[in-house]
């Protein structure tokens, strides 16, 4: 006790317990980490099942205000005009990223047919 105030005197490396990565306090983290191993898998799915599931998604999400829409007119359905309108903002935002998608994938393939071999 020192001017009438108590500090209690605490070893902090004693409490500090693993973190995520499994490290101590001042230790270097390993090479094999178990993160490193997730990153480096490589997935096998091809460009056509990407972009086949792409277009899946697109579909539902355009199919999603009509479904809404029809919902929102029956007599025993919860469903509000704003989620309509949510429905339809997302729909549109989806076919312009689709549309953007689309065009950059042109412009690769158009760049990879002009190289010369």
């Amino acid at each position: 006790m020192t001017n009438g105030f108590y500090t209690p005197k605490i070893n902090l490396s004693g409490h500090v317990q693993n973190g995520e990565a499994g490290m101590k306090l001042g230790s270097m983290p390993s090479i094999a980490s178990p993160k490193l191993d997730q990153i480096s898998e490589v997935s096998s799915t091809s460009f056509k099942g990407v972009m086949s599931g792409l277009v899946q998604n697109l579909n539902q999400s355009l199919s999603a205000p009509d479904q809404l829409l029809s919902a929102s007119m029956s007599e025993n359905s919860d469903v509000d005009i704003h989620d309509v309108m949510t429905a339809m903002a997302k729909a549109e935002i989806s076919v312009n990223v689709a549309t953007q998608i689309t065009s950059k994938v042109i412009q690769a393939y158009d760049k990879i047919m002009q190289i010369s071999v």
